[in-house]
């Protein structure tokens, strides 16, 4: 439930098209819904202006497929991260409409209209072994309503390539700069941008990469001004950083 449905709730209720009794009812589980092994938090969209993502990874098919099962009743958009093929077959089970993104494995089901923003996200990605993580993030951004931009493969190792597509880039209200090996695009996207850039680690390298350590602390360690960091692989909380900083 988002604000316009509360709104509405009480207008009904003003209106004398709901009783009070039938309001009360809808918002019983508002807070949230007790599984026993999950507490859907049902009130997150009205808090935060987006719901509750469900990752995945850990989690049983069937507590996949009940989490998605309340969540339909909600009639809000949903997301899940990390979702195996496995467990989007047995979503579809409950919900035709589910769709599965191999790459970016993520599950989503669209319940309301997606209305994007003029403005976009920029997402930039250094290789295509890093692109696992750019679709978790490019999925995750135009569910919550954002228009999106990819430039793929446009690593430091052929840099003609990047500025091939800077105008892409800079018109761009934030960016989205993905990479693994030693990160060092995310350094050279800020120093030729005038928007933020959220940096992605990814765990794509050999050994001395340590799983993706080697360009995280690159990119923390980045000299250029105006670069954040999220944690490796983690496409789907820079996306959502950068789709709130685009709405601003």
């Amino acid at each position: 439930m988002n604000s316009d449905d509360v709104k509405k709730l009480l207008n009904d209720i003003k209106d004398n098209k709901l009783s009070i009794e039938e309001g009360t009812e809808m918002l019983k589980d508002l807070p949230f819904t007790d599984l026993g092994f999950a507490m859907i938090d049902n009130h997150r969209e009205l808090r935060v202006g987006y719901p509750e993502v469900i990752y995945c990874a850990g989690k049983t098919i069937e507590q996949i497929k009940g989490i998605v099962a309340i969540m339909l009743t909600k009639n809000c958009n949903i997301l899940g991260t990390r979702a195996t093929k496995r467990m989007y077959k047995a979503v579809l089970e409950i919900c035709p409409k589910a769709e599965y993104n191999e790459l970016g494995r993520t599950i989503t089901i669209k319940n309301r209209e997606v209305i994007k923003t003029d403005s976009y996200i920029g997402i930039v990605t250094a290789g295509t072994s890093d692109m696992f993580v750019s679709e978790e993030a490019a999925v995750t951004a135009e569910l919550f309503g954002n228009r999106v931009e990819r430039v793929m493969d446009v690593g430091v190792a052929g840099i003609h390539r990047l500025f091939d597509k800077l105008e892409i880039i800079r018109g761009a209200k934030v960016v989205i700069v993905i990479a693994g090996m030693e990160g060092a695009l995310a350094s050279v996207v800020g120093g030729l941008v005038d928007k933020p850039v959220i940096a992605v680690p990814t765990s794509v390298g050999y050994g001395a990469s340590f799983g993706g350590l080697s360009a995280l602390l690159c990119m923390l360690n980045s000299c250029a001004s105006g670069v954040s960091v999220v944690n490796i692989d983690n496409g789907f909380g820079a996306a959502y950083l950068a789709g709130m900083i685009n709405k601003l």
